[in-house]
């Protein structure tokens, strides 16, 4: 990849792609955005190649940041906010049922079942920050908690989660 050798971008796409487009599903929940913001993720993978840091952590973790701040990015964009003015009441009522993430199919890396050992409270801070792109801010402000406790509780959240998918590497 680092030598921009297309045979790796095609290695790259065939390995990861199910995995990525899973991730990238369950944050804007709509398989049309998913495909579109694919491609956007694997363009930024094989043009910022160079800043992956083997010391900092796994390929796929830094591949998966990239797909999720995408993801988030692209649902905080104002082209994405007026698309979704725009949209008919009909169409958008319509296609419901096809935007449903609820069915195992789009989880192809089974994180959903990982996510459902946590606690109730662990697993909302982790669905607002990773899937809807809250902030802790926002988080706090949502939840009516100081930041101080979502900081701390967010800090739980993921130890547990790393203690939890420490089986999965």
């Amino acid at each position: 990849m680092k030598e921009k050798n297309e045979a790796g971008f095609h290695y790259l796409y065939d390995h990861y792609s199910g995995a990525l487009y899973g991730v990238v599903l369950r944050i804007v929940q709509s398989k049309e955005y998913t495909e579109e913001i694919i491609q956007d993720v694997f363009v930024k993978i094989w043009n910022s190649i160079h800043q992956y840091d083997i010391s900092k952590g796994r390929f796929y973790t830094w591949m998966i940041n990239i797909a999720r701040n995408t993801a988030i990015d692209y649902l905080k964009s104002k082209s994405f906010q007026n698309e979704l003015k725009n949209q008919s009441i009909p169409d958008f009522v319509y296609n419901s049922a096809e935007l449903s993430t609820t069915n195992d199919a789009s989880d192809f890396i089974g994180f959903s079942n990982v996510l459902e050992s946590l606690e109730s409270d662990k697993q909302e801070l982790i669905d607002l920050a990773y899937y809807q792109g809250y902030t802790q801010n926002e988080i706090s402000d949502k939840l009516k908690i100081p930041l101080g406790t979502v900081k701390t509780k967010m800090r739980n959240a993921l130890i547990k989660l790393k203690d939890l998918l420490k089986d999965y590497q």
